[in-house]
């Protein structure tokens, strides 16, 4: 589907039609990278966050609340008041600008588990605490964009974010129960670019497709036939694996296992973003994309590898947008192919066996380690940072959207990776499916809200399960030993209009075998959110 940033759940359809006239296009922001770092701090008030978010959107041109068109008299549009006023074309823009404000806050209550932290020293070790925390993050994202020449728009997107996670981000492992979480960040508010980029569109054909103002898109009239070439810093996910029904989590599922695949290990930094081109072709209801992004110079590290012909993450997506019975769906299939700079946990294993006495997770020096800093006492087990070598990782795919009613629509991922290699850039899982449906509440006559339900489930490797089984861990996970089982999660959401650009969220998640375990578990964990935009 063509618009780059879709319409948010259940106002479906890109610019091919296959949006209902009556649905409200909400504001899709694609910053939704989960991310892990550990904190031990709980967060600033929500008051304290918003009064940031206010002085950040000052710092830019201008500061407004903004919608997608088309949109209803009942939500209040800036950049549709300007235009109103003749001070701005949103049919036709030379720059445009929006935003978004999201606090989450998330709760587990205590579980049961034969083992926490097993054979490690005290206080060391990636399991989930079973005692209960909370967790919270906090988010603003200005969009901008501006037109440059025929064809060719610049996109530069600032923000600032805050978190708190549960056990410094270790013992889940695709079902993270916050997607906003990082891998960098702290609980006190830090601001940085998440995007700055070109991209250059030249027609080729076709019929004439219109674009809504979105953020990361201009409103315009394209041709339907086209080549879209991009180039600079954004995420892979900002264009490939796209989902209408499963996609935008600020307005939808808490649950990172509803972002992307959880299996897909795109190349990134430590917050999701990285260097690199992308070719978008689109040809009436088929499109095809095509990149090469830049990944972290470490295992889920922030610096990124400039050495890109020797070290990068390829993609290649093809998408078919279709109607059954007239109502609209899509079709995706994606296959990746990373090469980097990472152990192979048979290596791993194969070392330790070799020379336990000196091949262990005790004795890594300067080389990486996921044990922190300091840690006393001996750790007699496998470890990576032995044996981190150019190692190749591929995996393959499928996404599907389907609208059963105006209102309500459902989809489908699956991936399989080969799981041979440790977690470079997203989470721990090898092989990934989620499903699920979502609802706007026109039925009870609450058209602005939107409920769903999604289940999603994870497996790793046989090798990646014998690593851990030996006491290893990876980037996120590892409890000592190991019982395999796969992960899998539930999420029911509901998100409530309580004003113009405004929603709470009532959220509840159960998480059976966290990190993999079935000593461990399962996790009740409930949360909540408010989401704005402007």
């Amino acid at each position: 589907m063509e618009n780059v940033t879709p319409p948010g759940p259940l106002f479906a359809g890109e610019e091919g039609g296959a949006k209902p006239p009556e649905a409200r296009s909400r504001l899709r922001d694609p910053d939704l990278l989960g991310r892990r770092f550990p904190s031990k701090r709980f967060g600033p008030s929500l008051g304290a966050f918003a009064l940031l978010t206010v002085l950040l959107a000052s710092a830019s041109a201008r500061g407004q609340v903004s919608e997608p068109a088309p949109r209803p008299d009942e939500q209040f549009d800036f950049m549709n008041f300007i235009t109103q006023h003749g001070l701005h074309d949103i049919k036709d823009e030379s720059w445009n600008a929006y935003g978004q404000f999201t606090y989450i806050t998330s709760w587990h209550l205590p579980f049961s588990h034969a083992y926490t932290n097993l054979n490690n020293p005290p206080g060391v070790g990636n399991s989930l605490l079973p005692t209960s925390e909370r967790s919270w993050t906090g988010t603003s994202t200005l969009f901008l964009g501006l037109r440059l020449w025929h064809g060719a728009e610049a996109y530069f997107v600032p923000e600032v974010v805050a978190e708190q996670a549960f056990s410094g981000l270790h013992g889940l492992g695709g079902a993270i129960q916050n997607f906003e979480l990082q891998k960098q960040g702290a609980t006190s508010p830090i601001v940085y670019q998440s995007r700055a980029y070109i991209q250059q569109t030249i027609g080729l054909g076709g019929g004439r497709v219109v674009q809504d103002s979105n953020p990361l898109q201009l409103g315009n009239v394209v041709d339907g036939r086209r080549l879209v070439i991009r180039a600079g810093d954004f995420s892979v996910i900002d264009f490939f694996d796209k989902n209408t029904f499963s996609g935008d989590l600020r307005e939808s599922f808490f649950n990172m296992a509803f972002l992307t695949y959880a299996a897909y290990d795109f190349a990134a930094d430590a917050r999701g973003y990285s260097l690199g081109a992308m070719a978008e072709l689109y040809y009436d209801d088929w499109s095809a994309r095509i990149g090469r992004f830049a990944p972290p110079q470490d295992p889920n590290g922030l610096p990124l590898t400039l050495e890109i012909d020797k070290f990068y993450g390829d993609q290649i997506e093809i998408e078919h947008d279709y109607h059954v019975f007239g109502r609209a769906g899509a079709v995706r299939v994606l296959g990746f192919h990373n090469r980097e700079n990472m152990g192979k946990f048979r290596d791993a294993i194969a070392a330790f066996q070799a020379a336990p006495a000196t091949n262990n997770a005790s004795n890594c020096g300067s080389r990486l380690s996921y044990y922190p800093p300091g840690t006393t006492g001996p750790v007699i087990a496998p470890d990576l940072c032995h044996v981190r070598s150019p190692n190749d990782k591929v995996g393959i795919g499928i996404n599907v959207e389907q609208h059963i009613t105006d209102d309500i629509g459902v989809f489908f991922r699956g991936m399989y990776s080969d799981g041979q290699t440790e977690v470079y850039s997203f989470t721990s899982t090898d092989r990934s499916i989620s499903l699920g449906a979502t609802a706007k509440g026109s039925a009870w006559q609450r058209p602005f809200d939107v409920a769903g339900a999604g289940f999603g489930v994870g497996w790793i490797s046989q090798a990646h399960a014998d690593y851990l089984r030996m006491g290893g861990i990876d980037g996120f996970i590892g409890d000592g030993t190991i019982r395999e089982a796969p992960e899998s999660v539930i999420d029911v959401f509901y998100s409530v209009s309580v004003a113009n650009a405004v929603w709470l969220s009532a959220d509840y998640q159960r998480v059976w075998n966290p990190a993999f375990n079935a000593d461990r578990g399962p996790v009740d964990i409930f949360g909540a959110r408010v989401h704005a935009e402007y």
